[in-house]
């Protein structure tokens, strides 16, 4: 949670700002951040090109997150979690992410220690998920996806 509020913060975004406004934002933070726009000696050339790195970080980010994105993908997202079971799952500080037999990893974010502990206790992790995690979590479509089986 602490990094999607600190890229807001840095967009100066709402949880339901929408991809054009997103976009906007971003075009005009990498005009002032660009690497190109400063000296190679500028003591701030090295603060840009990390500034800039932050910032394409955080524009994809918030666009895998946002609602029109969350809509478009809302189909498969829905197949993924009624249809395909569970096959790994790990804790990475309040971010769980869970890989699915389909190949598809979602990570979900602002998952606390005490709901991953009933996922690992559960007899049925996957019917767990259903009802505790897969819809009452902000949740993102990772990288990380498997080879389809």
């Amino acid at each position: 949670m602490k990094r999607i509020n600190e890229y807001r913060k840095l967009f100066n975004a709402e949880a339901d700002t929408d991809l054009k406004q997103l976009k906007t934002t971003y075009r005009n933070l990498v005009k002032e951040w660009h690497p190109d726009k400063f000296q190679q000696d500028d003591e701030k050339a090295a603060e840009a090109k990390q500034k800039s790195l932050q910032i394409i970080d955080a524009y994809h980010f918030l666009v895998s997150i946002a609602p029109e994105t969350k809509a478009a993908n809302l189909a498969e997202y829905t197949t993924t979690t009624t249809e395909s079971g569970i096959v790994d799952f790990k804790l990475k500080g309040l971010v769980l992410e869970v890989t699915f037999l389909d190949g598809t990893t979602y990570e979900y974010f602002g998952v606390t220690k005490h709901v991953y502990q009933g996922l690992i206790n559960s007899d049925k992790p996957y019917r767990f998920g259903k009802r505790n995690i897969f819809n009452s979590f902000l949740y993102r479509k990772s990288k990380r996806d498997l080879e389809p089986a």
